[in-house]
C-alpha cells in the first residue's frame, strides 16, 4: 500500500513539475496554459498555507495568555494588532489611509529600530572578534564596518569637508562593488541549491510530498 502511494504521488509531482518546466522551454499554448493553472494553483495553495500559519500562531499566543505564561503582555499585543491589521486591509483594503498610517507610523519606525540595534550589535560583535581572535579576516570585516559607518553617519566635526566626501565615495564602493558581489554570489548558490532541489524531486530522490 505503501509502495503504491509512493509511485502515485511521485508520478503525481514529476508530471505536474514537468508541465511547468516545459512551459518555459516549449512555446505551445496548451502547455502554457497548463503551466499558468498549476501555478494559479501553487498560488493557492501558499495562500491557504498562509492562513493556516496565521490561525496556528493565533491559537499559540491565545494559549499563551489564557495560560498566563511569560511574557503574554507581548502575545497580546500581537493578538490584538493582528487582528486589527487584517480587519482594516479586509474590509478597506491595503490602500486605506489608516492602514497605510498603521504602517507609516508603526511598522517603518520599528523596521528602523530593528536595523539600528542590528548595526550596533554587528559593531560590538566585531570589536569582540578582533579582541578574541586578531586574524586578516577578523580585520577585514572590522575594517569595512569602520568605513561604512564612517561613510554613512553624520559628522559632528567637518561635515562637508573633502575627507568626509570620500569616505563617502568609498563607502559606496565598497557597498557596491565588494557587498553587491558578494550578495550575487549568493543569490547563485540560493539559485543553484533551488534547481538542484526542484530536479531531486523531479527525479523522485526527494519526496517532500511524503514518506
Amino acid at each position: 500500500m505503501k509502495v503504491g502511494a509512493f509511485i502515485l504521488w511521485a508520478a503525481l509531482a514529476i508530471l505536474f513539475g514537468l508541465f511547468v518546466l516545459l512551459g518555459y522551454f516549449v512555446d505551445l499554448a496548451v502547455i502554457r496554459d497548463l503551466r499558468d493553472l498549476f501555478m494559479r494553483w501553487a498560488m493557492l495553495l501558499s495562500a491557504a498555507a498562509l492562513i493556516l500559519g496565521l490561525i496556528n500562531l493565533l491559537a499559540v499566543h491565545l494559549h499563551r495568555v489564557n495560560a498566563q505564561e511569560a511574557g503574554w503582555p507581548h502575545s497580546a499585543l500581537l493578538i490584538m494588532f493582528l487582528l486589527v491589521t487584517l480587519v482594516l486591509g479586509v474590509f478597506f483594503g491595503a490602500d486605506n489611509k489608516v492602514v497605510l498610517s498603521l504602517f507609516d507610523y508603526i511598522q517603518l519606525p520599528v523596521e528602523a529600530s530593528l536595523m539600528a540595534l542590528l548595526a550596533v550589535s554587528l559593531a560590538v560583535a566585531g570589536f569582540r572578534l578582533v579582541s578574541r581572535r586578531r586574524d586578516f579576516f577578523s580585520l577585514v570585516f572590522i575594517g569595512s564596518a569602520f568605513l561604512v559607518l564612517l561613510g554613512t553617519a553624520p559628522w559632528p566635526i567637518g561635515a562637508g569637508s573633502v575627507l568626509q566626501e570620500a569616505m563617502s565615495q568609498l563607502r559606496l564602493w565598497v557597498a557596491q562593488v565588494w557587498a553587491a558581489g558578494g550578495a550575487r554570489g549568493v543569490l547563485l548558490g540560493v539559485a543553484l541549491g533551488a534547481i538542484t532541489t526542484g530536479l531531486r524531486v523531479l527525479l523522485a530522490a526527494d519526496r517532500p510530498y511524503g514518506d
